[in-house]
Parts: structure tokens; C-alpha cells; sequence
């Protein structure tokens, strides 16, 4: 190593960084059983396979002028070749604000697929840790991206991966789906990690006409068989917790549920508003809001206090399966 001067590294996120010549130690290139260390085997490699750029961590940056030195000498001794632009991007770091580890966090997009993720969403996302459109746009495409990323762009700062911000731009770009294309999505994704309700429940007539009403809520496509699996009678179970607070502490719940039984029953046609006009009497002759008188209706045949809209879901649930599930909800009651 001269002892004198400095070496240069012309980075493209950072700048000219420089670095004092007699900071760098005499480094070894080679082991004494002749193998090659990585700072002389990266130079070789790089000038052998014409790399254009060098794209790595900051981590890497201190060691970047040995590899500078090397390219010189090389080129010295043998046919010039020229050096590689190279640039030194930020680190990821967690909520705790610590580097992204593979043994500590999860960092394989495999498990973000399992999740339901989607791909287009996951690379919008990413592509924001540490750079930003022109525009200032949070939402584009993959053509945009190629069109507007500059590595002189990207930021030095360590880019915070926030999960929860991952999944708001996943809610987005589900609910931007077509209906058709996101029940696609949902059975592609239920055969690739095999989902507990199969593939067969997302070609359903059922399931299509609840699809839009399904894409509004969910924000990952995992999600997607908690808000359905009440169509599929040898799935359906109604929660404990959810039926001890609807129904079982609720004095009138036995009194609502017989009601909507009996009067869902005369209903000459089974449609979402004749079954909410129903409910609504009932629920004023309990002296009730509609939203209270209709939580142990809900528990009873959906089996949770939360999901999809009631009565759109009785619609699609059927006469039958409807007052069958009431009916087994006032048997607990009794």
C-alpha cells in the first residue's frame, strides 16, 4: 500500500468518499495455500464478467478502496479495463431500529407470499426504502419505476421497513383488483400454500358474489378465508367468546333469534333487503338499534362478531343454512 495520498471511491449515492492511503493496512489477496481472498476474487471476477455496476450495502464501502487499489494494479500490469460505477446503498433496519438480520426478522418473500401478499405491491413498497418518485407519488407501476429510479437519488439515511405500512400499500393494490382478477389471486394463492378451506371454495358462485364485498376489507389475501369460511357448512364454527357475548350474556338474544327465525321464514323472497327490513322490526320492537339486534344474528350464523356485511352474507348463505344455524344457536340457548 503507498503510504501517501488518498484513494477515491466515486460513488453514485454518496459522492467521492475518500479515503487516507495510509489508513489502509497491507491487506492480504491470497491465503497461503494459494486460494484467493473476496476482496482480490470480486476484482477479478467484476473486470472478467465487464460488471457495469457495483450495487451493495454500505457495509461494504470501507473495503471499496482495496478493490479500487487492485483495479489499478491490474490494469497496470495487463490490458486496461474500466472500473465499475459503484454505489453503496443504506441498510434496512427494524421497528427497534436495528440492521434487518435473515435470523432475526423475517426477510424471505416466500413467507410474505405464504401471507398473501402480492408481488406488484411488494416491489412498489421496497422500492421506496431509501428513494422517492420525482413526483412524490407512493403508487406506480413497475414501468414508472424503471422510467424514474436513479441510483444518484437514493438516500443515505437507514430505511425503516415497516410492516404495517407493507400492508397498507398490500390493502391498496388489493382493493385496485378486478373482481374476477382478485378471486384469481385468491385461488392461485390458496393452492400455492394450501389453505385450510382448498381451492374448491373460490369457484364458487358464492364466493363471487361476496368477492367485492371482500376485497374492500382484507389487506393481505390471508385474510381472505376468515371472512368466507361461513359459507361452507363443514367449515363453519361459531366462535365461543364471540357467541358468550352476543348471546349467551345477552338476555333478549334468544327473543331476537327466534323472531328473525320465524319471520326470516316467511319471507317470499330471500334477498338482503327483505332480510335487513325484517330484522329492523324486530329490533324496534326490542327497542334496539339495528346494530345491536343484529349481533347474536350475526353470531349465530356467520360465527363471529366481525366480517362481512349481514345481510348480504344471509343472502348468499341461503334459506336452509340460514334458519338451520339459528335454530342451532337457540338450542345453546335453552
Amino acid at each position: 500500500m503507498p503510504r501517501d495520498g488518498v484513494t477515491v471511491v466515486h460513488d453514485l449515492v454518496r459522492g467521492d468518499v475518500e479515503f487516507a492511503n495510509s489508513t489502509i493496512e497491507d491487506f492480504v489477496v491470497v491465503k497461503s495455500n494459494g486460494d484467493a481472498l473476496f476482496v482480490l476474487a470480486v476484482v477479478v471476477d467484476d473486470r472478467d464478467m465487464a460488471i457495469s455496476h457495483v450495487i451493495r450495502s454500505e457495509e461494504h464501502l470501507p473495503t471499496t478502496p482495496k478493490a479500487v487499489l487492485l483495479w489499478e494494479a491490474l490494469n497496470a500490469a495487463g490490458p486496461a479495463v474500466e472500473l465499475p460505477a459503484f454505489a453503496h446503498l443504506p441498510v434496512l433496519v427494524n421497528e427497534k431500529r436495528q440492521k434487518i438480520s435473515k435470523r432475526r426478522d423475517r426477510v424471505a418473500l416466500e413467507d410474505y407470499e405464504a401471507d398473501g401478499f402480492l408481488p406488484e405491491a411488494m416491489a412498489n413498497y421496497l422500492s421506496l426504502l431509501g428513494w422517492s418518485p420525482p413526483s412524490g407519488e407512493e403508487f406506480f407501476s413497475l414501468d414508472d419505476l424503471v422510467r424514474d429510479f436513479r441510483l444518484e437519488d437514493v438516500n443515505h439515511s437507514p430505511a425503516f421497513f415497516d410492516n404495517q405500512r407493507l400492508a397498507h400499500f398490500n390493502g391498496v393494490y388489493v382493493r385496485a383488483l378486478a373482481d374476477e382478477e382478485f378471486t384469481a389471486r385468491v385461488r392461485e394463492w390458496a393452492e400455492q400454500t394450501g389453505d385450510g378451506l382448498g381451492t374448491a371454495p373460490y369457484s364458487t358462485a358464492a364466493f363471487a358474489l361476496l368477492a367485492p364485498l371482500v376485497k374492500e376489507r382484507v389487506t393481505t389475501l390471508a385474510e381472505v378465508p376468515g371472512y368466507v369460511s361461513f359459507l361452507f357448512a363443514g367449515r363453519f364454527e361459531v366462535e365461543e367468546a364471540s357467541f358468550e357475548k352476543a348471546i349467551g350474556r345477552d338476555a333478549m338474544a334468544p327473543s331476537i333469534l327466534t323472531a328473525a327465525r320465524e319471520r326470516f321464514a316467511g319471507l317470499t323472497e330471500w334477498t338482503a333487503a327483505g332480510l335487513k327490513e325484517v330484522l329492523e322490526a324486530i329490533a324496534a320492537e326490542h327497542e334496539r338499534k339495528l346494530a345491536k339486534a343484529q349481533a347474536p344474528v350475526r353470531v349465530a350464523t356467520l360465527g363471529r362478531s366481525v366480517g362481512l356485511p349481514l345481510f348480504e352474507s344471509l343472502e348468499v348463505l341461503g334459506r336452509n343454512e340460514t334458519l338451520g344455524r339459528l335454530e342451532r344457536a337457540l338450542e345453546r340457548t335453552r
